[in-house]
């Protein structure tokens, strides 16, 4: 607040009295103030839980980014006969589920139509989270493959 040797020094004028008694005020206002700041709990907690969503948020970022790098990664070291292999296989599969769509239909009920429809979209909403963690998969079966052999 005021240093004690303050307190020695008389003032002169009621003007200098005036001025000591405005700062005495204005620090008394901003300890105070200080002191409330800190007793406010639930802003401080509003303050943490923002700040910490807020790194939770930029983290996120980086890891989508090292995953998405990775999985460039695993594709680029894909020799061109496995992705010819991956692709060939894909076209055998779809043939195979569109033949399959037509019995699983007739021979389904209701409710588990539904619940696989639902599953489907699931899937569809996280395409690109599935498709990165395949390649990392990958990326871990050959690196795995190599140190083996």
């Amino acid at each position: 607040m005021s240093d004690p040797s303050d307190r020695e020094q008389t003032a002169a004028t009621p003007d200098e009295l005036r001025e000591q008694v405005e700062q005495t005020r204005a620090e008394f206002g901003e300890t105070v103030q200080a002191l409330a700041d800190k007793a406010d709990v639930k802003a401080r907690a509003k303050d943490k839980t923002a700040e910490v969503k807020e790194q939770a948020v930029a983290k996120a970022g980086e890891l989508k980014a090292k995953a998405a790098q990775a999985a460039r990664s695993v594709q680029d070291k894909l020799p061109d006969q496995v992705k010819h292999k991956a692709a060939q296989t894909a076209d055998h599969v779809r043939e195979k589920t569109a033949q399959d769509g037509s019995v699983w239909e007739k021979t389904t009920p209701e409710p588990v139509r539904q619940q696989a429809a639902q599953g489907a979209r699931v899937i569809r909403d996280n395409r690109k989270l599935l498709l990165v963690a395949a390649g990392a998969a990958a990326f871990a079966w050959l690196a795995f493959r190599r140190r083996k052999g």
